[in-house]
């Protein structure tokens, strides 16, 4: 690999946390060298992923530097492990993917199962130090956004005991900190004027957590809201920064969104989130647990006709309704005609 020269990139020493994941010391104990030159002296390195875990389980770390090729658990399935974790305990793991792989679709596989970064290791020397800088700044200003989101949601919920009115005005979910019931109407009609104005699509999705509503007395009330809260921070990462995430009622979440066309407004344009969900355990007080959701799909455009606000709700009423007694996503497009 060589030497990654780190003299003109030297900072002073900070306290940011790294833990290198390579199961080849030399590389691992290179890559550690030029870390601690570069002022980064809170470095731990490990040979597996499953030491990484028990790492990650006694102290915080900011930034994981992972091989991708390990035995036993690879760099991905470790980044699935580590995202649930962040679920968990509300916190953001910044992780960097080192792999001999070359092409797009490797990229994308990476950043699919939640990577943040990818360097290649014949490129290592230049970019690695560039690339935890960057990441520092990023893991910091997230977590930063994480405990004063989380701080402002609490003194949301006490507010909200103190003072009955305020609770009847909120359009916050004192839980999750998504949208309430009142913030999602408005944003369906947000979104209904926009597409009348610029064209395009509303696409209006429900999921419900079927898997959970059944079986609630099987869980403690603390279990159950940390699965709540667990599928409400899952869902932030999964859809595009302007769709708009509510918590309508206790197991059934929405999320409204614009799309360019009506097409798109289909189950396979969403079926990645519901694999998210359905195939990734979250961690609970009691351990992981595996839940199951269901989907719907409402949606409109102006060629067809724009509904209102109420209407399209109800569309997708009906429509999650099929998708729980068929188990698979359904979709309804809005005729003007219907």
């Amino acid at each position: 690999m060589g030497t990654i020269s780190s003299n003109a990139l030297a900072r002073p020493p900070n306290d940011l946390s790294i833990l290198v994941v390579d199961d080849a010391r030399f590389s691992a104990a290179v890559i550690i060298r030029a870390l601690k030159k570069a002022g980064y002296n809170n470095t731990v390195h490990v040979e597996s992923a499953m030491d990484a875990l028990q790492t990650v389980d006694q102290r915080i770390v900011n930034i994981i530097i992972a091989d991708w090729m390990m035995p036993e658990m690879d760099g991905l399935q470790l980044t699935q492990r580590i995202r649930q974790l962040d679920e968990a305990e509300n916190r953001y793991t910044y992780i960097i993917m080192l792999t001999a792989r070359d092409g797009i679709e490797a990229m994308k596989q990476a950043f699919d199962e939640g990577v943040d970064d990818f360097i290649n290791k014949s490129a290592m020397q230049q970019q690695l130090l560039p690339r935890i800088f960057a990441a520092e700044r990023l893991v910091n200003n997230q977590n930063r956004l994480l405990r004063d989101t989380q701080e402002l949601l609490h003194a949301n919920q006490q507010l909200q005991k103190a003072n009955k009115t305020l609770k009847d005005l909120s359009t916050l979910d004192a839980l999750t900190g998504l949208g309430n019931t009142v913030y999602n109407q408005n944003k369906v009609r947000d979104n209904l004027r926009h597409v009348e104005s610029r064209g395009g699509a509303i696409c209006y999705v429900l999921l419900h957590i079927s898997g959970l509503s059944g079986q609630e007395a099987n869980y403690p009330p603390r279990v159950v809201n940390e699965l709540i809260v667990g599928v409400s921070r899952r869902l932030k990462g999964l859809v595009r920064p302007l769709d708009d995430i509510s918590r309508i009622k206790k197991f059934t979440f929405a999320i409204v969104t614009h799309q360019a066309d009506l097409s798109l407004c289909v189950g396979a344009s969403f079926k990645r989130i519901v694999d998210a969900i359905n195939h990734r355990a979250f961690q609970t007080a009691a351990g992981f647990k595996e839940i199951t959701v269901e989907m719907s799909i409402a949606a409109a455009d102006q060629k067809n006709g724009l509904p209102n606000a109420t209407q399209l709700i109800e569309l997708a009423d009906q429509a999650l309704e099929e998708s729980i007694r068929v188990q698979r996503i359904h979709h309804i497009h809005y005729r003007a005609s219907n």
